[in-house]
C-alpha cells in the first residue's frame, strides 16, 4: 500500500471526545463515507479497529486505507451538501428555554423555514406546537434565521406578544448576535466595521451582493480572534441581518469565508460548508427583564478545520 492509498491523521486536543465517524466526516468528505470505511474495517486507531462511536483521545493516530478504492459516497467538499430528504424531522438542541421563549442550537444542514425545494424537514416544522407568534403561523415563532449550512443559535418565541417584543429588540439592535468565522487571509485591521448595503445579485438571483439594484442597509462588525498562517478566525457581530450578510461582506473586503464556494471562499481543511457558527445570543428577556446569554460551542467539523488551519 503506497502513501497515496492511505490517510494518516493525528487527533488534536480540540477534538478529544468526538466520535470517530464525526471526526473523519470532514477529511473524508462526508460522514456516510467515513462510516462506510469504518464498517469495511479500513480505519484503524493506534493500529486497532474501532467502532464508529469510539470517542477519540488527543494524540491518537488514525490510519485510513483507500487501497480498495473510494466508497460510493465521495462527498462534495466546498460545493455544499445535498439537502435533507425531508422525510426525517429536523434535529436541534435547546440552549435556553422557559415558558416564554427558547434559544435553539441548529446544526449545519438544517433549513429554517419551508421554501421551494425544502417543503418538509425544516426547523419551523420541528418547532410546530412549541414556538408561536408572528404574522405567519408556519414560521413557528422563529424571530430570525440562519443559512442552511450555518450552525448555531436562534431565538424562538412561544407567543405572539413575546414574538413582537423580540422583533423589537432585534430592530433596535438590543439583541446581540455573535458569530465565529474563519476567513481567508488577514484583514488589514484587528477590528473594523463593514458598512455596505446588500441586495439581490444583478445576474445570479440565488446570491446576494453589494452591487445590487435594490440594496438595503447592512452593517457588520468584526474583531480578530485568532491569527493563523493562511486564515483568520474572526468574532463577528451583526448590526443588521440581511440574507448572507457576513458571507457577502467578508467576500467584499477580499477575505471570504473558508469553504464558502458560493462567494469565492477557498476549499481548505476538509470543510463541506462555510466556516460560520452563531456562537452567542444575548438580550434582555422581554417578560422577566433579566439577562439571557446563550452560548454554543463550535461543532466537530469546525473544531477539526480550525485545528488543521492552526497546524499549517
Amino acid at each position: 500500500m503506497g502513501a497515496e492509498d492511505q490517510t494518516v491523521l493525528k487527533v488534536p486536543t480540540e477534538a478529544a471526545g468526538i466520535r470517530l465517524d464525526r471526526f473523519l466526516a470532514a477529511p473524508l468528505g462526508s460522514r456516510a463515507r467515513a462510516q462506510s470505511l469504518i464498517d469495511a474495517e479500513r480505519v484503524r486507531v493506534n493500529g486497532r479497529l474501532r467502532p464508529k462511536r469510539h470517542a477519540l483521545q488527543a494524540g491518537e493516530r488514525i490510519e485510513v486505507d483507500h487501497s480498495a478504492g473510494p466508497p460510493e459516497d465521495g462527498g462534495r467538499p466546498c460545493e455544499g451538501r445535498e439537502a435533507p430528504s425531508g422525510r426525517e424531522p429536523a434535529s436541534f438542541t435547546i440552549a435556553y428555554e422557559d415558558e416564554h421563549l427558547l434559544v435553539v442550537d441548529k446544526p449545519s444542514g438544517v433549513v429554517v423555514h419551508p421554501a421551494r425545494g425544502h417543503r418538509t424537514g425544516t426547523l419551523a416544522q420541528a418547532l410546530a406546537g412549541v414556538g408561536a407568534g408572528g404574522e405567519e403561523p408556519w414560521r413557528a415563532g422563529i424571530v430570525h434565521r440562519l443559512d442552511r449550512e450555518t450552525s448555531g443559535l436562534l431565538v424562538v418565541a412561544k407567543s405572539d406578544p413575546v414574538h413582537r417584543a423580540l422583533k423589537a429588540l432585534l430592530a433596535s439592535r438590543r439583541l446581540r448576535r455573535e458569530y465565529l468565522a474563519l476567513v481567508d487571509g488577514r484583514p488589514p485591521a484587528r477590528a473594523g466595521t463593514i458598512d455596505a448595503p446588500i441586495g439581490r445579485h444583478r445576474h445570479e438571483r440565488v446570491l446576494m451582493s453589494i452591487d445590487s439594484d435594490a440594496p438595503r442597509a447592512a452593517r457588520t462588525h468584526f474583531e480578530l480572534e485568532r491569527p493563523l498562517a493562511r486564515a483568520s478566525l474572526l468574532r463577528v457581530v451583526l448590526e443588521t441581518g440581511r440574507t448572507h450578510q457576513i458571507r457577502v461582506h467578508m467576500a467584499a473586503i477580499g477575505h471570504p469565508l473558508i469553504g464558502d464556494g458560493q462567494y469565492g471562499g477557498p476549499c481548505r481543511y476538509g470543510l463541506e460548508r462555510q466556516f460560520l457558527h452563531a456562537v452567542r445570543l444575548a438580550f434582555e428577556h422581554p417578560v422577566t427583564h433579566g439577562p439571557v446569554d446563550a452560548r454554543s460551542p463550535l461543532p466537530a467539523d469546525l473544531v477539526l478545520a480550525l485545528a488543521r488551519a492552526a497546524g499549517e
